[in-house]
């Protein structure tokens, strides 16, 4: 059954009117919601560490700012926009003190609630508003009149009030102009995980680096290489968010097509689909999360070692040469 879209015209904004919303943290998120909800008359104080290099521009931007402990005492709903693996120690410290019966705590993330390293007191509400886009997207979308859609839930309800209210928090960020669906703390944890891991990111980096590498070991070279397999992923991709699948087939040749629908079934195969359903099982299991936290908390030496490993590939190195002979990649959004 299709999800329910709502949209501006289905959600009332006066639950949020009379309350103050606390953004803990001003990256690219937290900036966003922090001046959208701004711009919709909704009272808002960012809450920052004391030495935090935001506190200079959320000042730039002429908004009320304070520290964490004190942006919670003075808010009814609080906004942790916080990376996955620092929010459970600011909430224990800065944040968790301080709470106060009937207060709402809004994630854009459901990581720290579904996998349990944040456990909220059971009379505060707990609901989570995810753009799904980046930061700089939710705030130059509202600027230009448009919004990117949202996806909203509550884990926990203790005024009565708590869905409204995730409700009326995306209409006042923008989100209800392009629509609002309903989910849960679960499915947007697991599926954004996953979707990330095996296709936005994990999938999309391994499939590009390794027809690279089939194309340079077969003779071709380098730079063609990077060409064919990566500079020119964007304009399939823009096709694909623009128009989808079969629209961006519909705008491509008749050999890319036919390659498209024959070739594609042999590189994603039965074996690579069961290979995704194992990644789902270990994030759906919470075996993922453990050894991310695990990780992060031992100093991310493996993490670091990949990522400087990755970035010591052969593609990186003609991508840079390539890219410096295009100075217009640096003007587009």
């Amino acid at each position: 059954m299709s999800a329910k879209i709502f949209t501006d015209k289905d959600i009332d904004l006066a639950p949020l009117l009379d309350k103050t919303c606390a953004v803990i943290g001003y990256g690219a998120q937290g900036r966003a919601h922090a001046l959208n909800l701004r711009d919709s008359g909704i009272r808002v104080v960012v809450g920052l560490l004391p030495k935090s290099q935001s506190r200079v521009r959320a000042r730039h931007d002429g908004l009320r700012l304070t520290t964490t402990a004190a942006a919670v005492r003075r808010a009814d709903l609080i906004f942790l926009a916080l990376p996955d693996t620092k929010m459970a120690e600011v909430f224990t410290k800065e944040i968790a003190p301080h709470l106060q019966s009937r207060q709402v705590l809004l994630f854009a993330h459901g990581f720290a609630i579904h996998y349990r390293t944040i456990i909220p007191p059971k009379d505060v509400d707990v609901i989570m508003v995810a753009p799904k886009g980046l930061g700089p997207m939710v705030r130059t979308q509202f600027v230009a009149g448009g919004g990117v859609p949202c996806v909203v839930a509550t884990q926990q309800d203790a005024s009565g009030q708590a869905r409204p209210l995730a409700l009326a928090y995306a209409k006042a960020i923008g989100g209800a102009r392009a629509g609002v669906i309903e989910t849960t703390f679960r499915e947007e944890t697991e599926a954004d995980l996953f979707a990330e891991q095996a296709v936005l990111c994990g999938g999309m980096s391994a499939l590009v680096q390794a027809g690279f590498e089939v194309l340079v070991e077969a003779g071709y070279q380098p730079e063609v290489a990077y060409f064919e397999c990566l500079h020119e992923l964007k304009f399939i991709v823009d096709l694909m968010h623009r128009e989808g699948i079969r629209g961006m087939r519909e705008r491509i040749s008749e050999t890319a097509k036919w390659g498209d629908i024959t070739a594609g079934p042999k590189i994603i195969d039965a074996s690579v689909k069961a290979r995704m359903k194992e990644l789902l099982e270990e994030i759906a299991s919470g075996q993922f999360a453990r050894k991310w936290l695990r990780e992060s908390a031992t100093g991310k030496k493996r993490y670091h070692r990949l990522l400087e490993q990755a970035a010591r590939q052969p593609i990186e190195k003609v991508g840079a040469r390539l890219r410096e002979r295009m100075p217009w990649l640096e003007q587009e959004p």
